[in-house]
Parts: C-alpha cells; sequence; structure tokens
C-alpha cells in the first residue's frame, strides 16, 4: 500500500481558510481484493493520506455474485489500526484468531481491533445474497492503544435516527447529540447518510475535526461540488455545519476527526511508525508467531509479499516523508 498512486486531485473551490475550508475531489482507483473482488480504493492518495484517524477506505460493489462465492479473503495479519467493516447489501463471515466467527449483515457494524496482532479472513458464506456492497476502513491506533491487546466487537445496534429529509446511521463516535457504542482510541466520526427527501441537509460539525464524504450510491452535492461513487471529498477543517444536497435514495458516508500527526509506515496489512517495525511484524507473521491462527478457516494463510529494496518512510498525512 505505501507504493499506491492516485490520479492528481482536483481542488474546488479555490481558496481555504478556517472560515471558508473550501473541498478537494480525490478520486479512488480500482484494486483487486482476494480472487473474486475489486474496490474503490480511496484512501491513502498521494495528496491526502488520511482524515483524521481513518487511514484506509476501501468501497466495493454494488456487485452481482448471484453464481459467484463472492468475497474470499484468506487468513491474514493486521497490526497498529482497527478495522471497520459496514455492508450495505450481502453477507460476510468474519472469523480470526481470537476464537471469534461473527456474520455480519446489512445495518450491522463489525469492528477488529489489531493492537499488536490479530489474524482474520472474510468470506461470503456458501448460500449468499445476491448483491454485495459495503465499505472497509482501517483506523491508525495511537501509542499506547498500537501496542495493546488485540479485540473484536460486534454491533447489532446502532443509533439512528431522521434528521429533516436524511437518516442517519451513527457507526463510530458522536454526533448531534448521539454516541456509538463502537470503540474508538482517538476522536472520530463515521455516519452514514441516507437521503429521503430532497431539501438540503445540514449537521452539525466540530471545527476541530477534519471530514470527507464518500458517495456509497446516487450523486450529492456539496460547496458546489457534485460527487458520485468513485471518489472521495475531502472537507478540510474548520467547519461548524455541513450542508449537502443529493438525490433521493442517496447513501454517503460522512467520516471525520481530529487530525492524526503521527507519521505512518503503511506496507501491506501493517501500520507501524518504522521500517524495522513493519519488518519485525512480516517476518513474525511468516515465522508463524504473534498472530495466532484464525478460527475454522481450512484455507491456507496468504504470504506477506517480500519488503521492498528500499527502506519503508514514514509519512505524514498529508503525504510528506518523515526521516
Amino acid at each position: 500500500m505505501d507504493r499506491t498512486e492516485s490520479l492528481p486531485a482536483q481542488t474546488l473551490p479555490p481558496g481555504a481558510g478556517p472560515a471558508d475550508p473550501g473541498s478537494v475531489l480525490l478520486p479512488g482507483h480500482d484494486v483487486p481484493l482476494g480472487r473474486y473482488t475489486t474496490v474503490r480504493r480511496l484512501l491513502p492518495q498521494r495528496r491526502r493520506r488520511m482524515v483524521g484517524a481513518w487511514c484506509f477506505v476501501d468501497h466495493f460493489g454494488p456487485d452481482d455474485v448471484a453464481q459467484r462465492p463472492g468475497m474470499e479473503v484468506p487468513p491474514h495479519p493486521h497490526t497498529g489500526l482497527q478495522t471497520v467493516t459496514w455492508l450495505l447489501d450481502g453477507e460476510i463471515l468474519h472469523r480470526d484468531s481470537l476464537g471469534n466467527v461473527q456474520p455480519i449483515r446489512p445495518g450491522q457494524l463489525n469492528v477488529m481491533t489489531a493492537g499488536r496482532g490479530i489474524a482474520h479472513s472474510e468470506r461470503s458464506p456458501l448460500v449468499h445474497p445476491p448483491l454485495m456492497h459495503g465499505v472497509q476502513l482501517w483506523v491508525a491506533l495511537p501509542d499506547p492503544a498500537r501496542a495493546g491487546d488485540p479485540d473484536f466487537a460486534h454491533h447489532a445496534d446502532l443509533p439512528r435516527w431522521r434528521h429533516g429529509d436524511v437518516d442517519v446511521t451513527l457507526l463510530v463516535g458522536d454526533l448531534a447529540g448521539h454516541r456509538s457504542p463502537a470503540s474508538a482510541h482517538t476522536p472520530l466520526l463515521g455516519a452514514q447518510l441516507e437521503v429521503r427527501g430532497p431539501a438540503p441537509a445540514t449537521l452539525p460539525l466540530r471545527p476541530d475535526f477534519e471530514y470527507a464524504l464518500l458517495a456509497l450510491s446516487g450523486a450529492a452535492e456539496c460547496d458546489g461540488v457534485t460527487f458520485a461513487p468513485g471518489a472521495l471529498l475531502h472537507l478540510g477543517t474548520g467547519r461548524t455545519a455541513l450542508t449537502l444536497r443529493a438525490e433521493p435514495d442517496t447513501r454517503l458516508l460522512l467520516l471525520g476527526g481530529t487530525p492524526f500527526d503521527e507519521p505512518l509506515v503503511m506496507w501491506w496489512n501493517f501500520v507501524g511508525r518504522s521500517h524495522e517495525e513493519v519488518a519485525a511484524a512480516r517476518e513474525d507473521w511468516m515465522a508463524g508467531r504473534r498472530f495466532g491462527t484464525v478460527t475454522d478457516d481450512p484455507v491456507p494463510p496468504l504470504p506477506a509479499p517480500a519488503l521492498p529494496t528500499t527502506r519503508l518512510k514514514a509519512r505524514d498525512r498529508d503525504g510528506g516523508l518523515r526521516g
């Protein structure tokens, strides 16, 4: 992942500041995931690697999987991050090295905290719905959580409310007086916005957060920028409210958080702070140490790719190299 490149970003409108943060439209690109799934990768990108502590955003589907296996991702490791999985259509079975075997369906949330190390797999069950559509996101963990114990939580009951013509589902964090039960180790927000009518919607925001909007389906307009699935609209910081317009049945994902200022080394499935830390995680995975064995998964685990011939460099949230 440290070697992915993005298309040039387009800034609309020009000008930025505390009272007028502006917007940056960041186009994603397609990446194969496993044998049968292609995702649109929206973070990290060359010019914008993070939104708050959100450091990785994949949007997959909607895909017709009626005659296909659906998602097939064998056992693989993670360190230094949380995975956040949200489905709009379909079903995925999560298995991990803590012994959890948990299906996830639309409207439910899986949050896996890797800490110092965990392994998991993600598969569509043999009998599965005909469509698959959702997102998987990563959250970078700060010290000391990134070296802590791994954990997994499934949330079948999330805060939901009607805000004007918008149905809001709160995945992570706080919004408009509501709080999600999902764990977060830095100030963070994740919410699905489902537009039910034509009226503009305005939501309260925190000026110390940076925000981004992702269209899951339909099309929306914010700050004079129209966006649809396939791009991420970065909104910056300094906002106290968000006003958007969208056609009915549009579904959006609002992401936010305080800017995460620790430089990161992101390579394969690891989030660390140095080349040595990531190299040690790779060595442990290949040697069968640290990460454990995924419960009831007969498929062999994924081997780690070879490290690049040059040292991995830490990058800050704007893409700049450190060290």
